[in-house]
């Protein structure tokens, strides 16, 4: 009778015991969830509807780059600042800022009755420069005869000389003013000079009107030749040892950040200013008619290509200025669990420090990871 007796005890609580058990699995199933701390426990239902899946960090190659700004510049070569060498009225300027130009394309008149006198004066020294020719090679037969006195001839040819010295210079400013010696004779005087464009490119700035006054020192137009623009980035001088001659850079406007152009870094400034930076010029490897010089652009210069552990970004969320990520503790139970990210790139995050180890042996939630967050502190404010 007593082995009866223990034999139905035993049953009675075998039986009690397993109805607790199920009794706590209902509960659990019927519970939006358990948080302990930064742990959250779903029910089945709960974690397929969240849409989780597991993953692990995996060891890829990925590029850091840094970021910059800067903007859009010109080399002094192609910047050309159009003046007068002879001062005048200014006549005819039909241009705009914008305006396209061709090099050797006539942008202005200057008119002065200077320029009358300089070609007369050439005129005249030319003709001069004919009679005393021949008046020397007369001079000289005649001194090689003893007909004349040596100091004859050389009086002689010390005027021709120096009428040819005055004649050269006459003509040397005529081409200073654009005006051909060649061509000039007494029925092609004119009252007035053309301005010709140095390069070809488009007028950026027009310093004067029709009928002013200019001298030498005025400064009429600004001409830029745009197919050699440059990137010019300002560096900060803590990362300045980071970056070389022919790195990569990708820049982009902030108007069409979508729109990315390649360039090249061709020289590194030693000048640093006073605000701690230095700038840095690239090389677009293509021109674009919608680049255009003064442009802001944003630039990200690729520093360094190494591999490095990586979740999918969606792995990652941040809370309170900090990234975390969920670890799976056991089936349906998941941890939030503190990392260092770094580099971003491709729908990748570089994920840093010691929790490598341990996300690698119990796994990463990689889709679901923000509806588990909102879960943990809807439900840890709750309570």
């Amino acid at each position: 009778m007593k082995i009866y007796f223990i034999y139905i005890s035993s049953m009675i609580l075998f039986i009690s015991c397993g109805s607790k058990e199920k009794e706590s699995e209902k509960e659990v199933s019927k519970k939006d969830s358990i948080v302990t701390e930064n742990v959250i426990t779903l029910s089945p239902e709960q974690s397929k509807n969240a849409g989780i899946e597991m993953g692990k960090p995996e060891l890829k190659y990925i590029s850091s780059s840094m970021k910059v700004n800067g903007e859009i510049d010109v080399p002094p070569q192609n910047t050309v600042i159009v003046s007068v060498p002879m001062g005048g009225y200014l006549k005819s300027p039909s241009l705009l800022p914008g305006t396209p130009v061709r090099k050797g394309q006539v942008i202005a008149k200057i008119e002065d009755q200077q320029y009358i006198q300089l070609q007369q004066d050439y005129l005249t020294a030319k003709a001069k420069v004919a009679y005393l020719e021949k008046e020397y090679e007369r001079q000289r037969d005649l001194n090689e005869s003893k007909a004349t006195s040596d100091k004859q001839f050389q009086q002689t040819e010390a005027e021709f000389r120096s009428q040819k010295v005055l004649a050269s210079g006459l003509s040397q400013k005529l081409q200073l003013v654009n005006i051909n010696p060649a061509s000039l004779n007494e029925n092609t005087i004119s009252k007035s000079i053309n301005i010709y464009s140095p390069i070809s490119g488009f007028v950026s700035k027009v310093n004067v009107s029709t009928g002013k006054y200019v001298i030498p020192s005025d400064e009429l137009f600004e001409i830029i030749n745009p197919s050699s623009i440059h990137l010019a980035l300002n560096v900060f001088e803590k990362d300045l040892g980071k970056i070389f001659v022919g790195q990569r850079v990708l820049a982009y406007s902030n108007n069409n950040p979508n729109k990315k152009y390649n360039c090249k870094i061709i020289l590194i400034n030693k000048d640093v200013s006073r605000e701690r930076n230095a700038k840095v010029h690239c090389h677009f490897e293509r021109y674009d008619k919608d680049l255009i010089p003064g442009m802001f652009m944003t630039a990200e210069i690729e520093l360094s290509n190494s591999q490095a552990y990586v979740l999918p970004e969606d792995a990652v969320v941040s809370y309170e200025n900090k990234n975390y990520v969920f670890i799976n503790k056991n089936r349906n139970q998941f941890e939030m669990i503190e990392v260092q990210t770094d580099t971003h790139q491709n729908g990748l995050v570089e994920i840093t420090g010691s929790p490598i180890d341990q996300m690698t042996k119990e796994g990463v939630v990689i889709k679901g990871a923000y509806s588990l967050l909102m879960k943990l502190k809807n439900t840890g404010n709750e309570e």
